[in-house]
C-alpha cells in the first residue's frame, strides 16, 4: 500500500500543470538585478540568456522567450558572448542557468550523505 501511495505522489507532482512556460525578460542590462519582470511564453518557446562580457569590465544581459535557442560560446579578442537555453518557468534567473542545476544537484547528494550517515548512526 506505501508502495502505491508514493508511486501517486510521485506521478502528481510530475504532471504537467498546463500552463505557458514563464521567463524573465529584459534587454540590454548591465546587471542581473535589474532584470525582473516575468513573462509567459508561447507553446513551445524555451527561455533564453545572452550574456555579452565585454574585457572583462562589465557584462550586457538579455533575457526572454524564444521558439529556437541554440547554446553558444564565442569567444572574441575583446570579450566573448554566451547564450543558454532552458524550458522549465522562471530557469532563466542568473546568467549562468547551468550554475543553478549543478548547485542542486550538489545539494541532493549532500542531503543524501548526510541522511544515511545519520540514519546508520542510531
Amino acid at each position: 500500500m506505501k508502495v502505491f501511495f508514493i508511486v501517486l505522489l510521485a506521478a502528481v507532482l510530475c504532471m504537467d500543470s498546463g500552463s505557458s512556460l514563464k521567463c524573465f525578460s529584459c534587454k540590454s542590462t548591465l546587471s542581473n538585478n535589474n532584470c525582473k519582470e516575468v513573462v509567459n511564453c508561447s507553446e513551445k518557446n524555451t527561455c533564453k540568456t545572452e550574456v555579452i562580457r565585454i574585457i572583462g569590465v562589465f557584462n550586457i544581459i538579455s533575457k526572454g522567450c524564444e521558439p529556437t535557442c541554440a547554446a553558444d560560446f564565442q569567444d572574441f579578442k575583446v570579450g566573448n558572448r554566451n547564450v543558454s537555453c532552458c524550458n522549465t518557468d522562471l530557469c532563466n534567473v542568473n546568467a549562468a542557468g547551468s550554475v543553478r542545476c549543478n548547485y542542486g544537484m550538489a545539494a541532493g547528494i549532500s542531503a543524501s550523505v548526510l541522511w544515511a550517515f545519520l540514519n546508520n548512526r542510531w
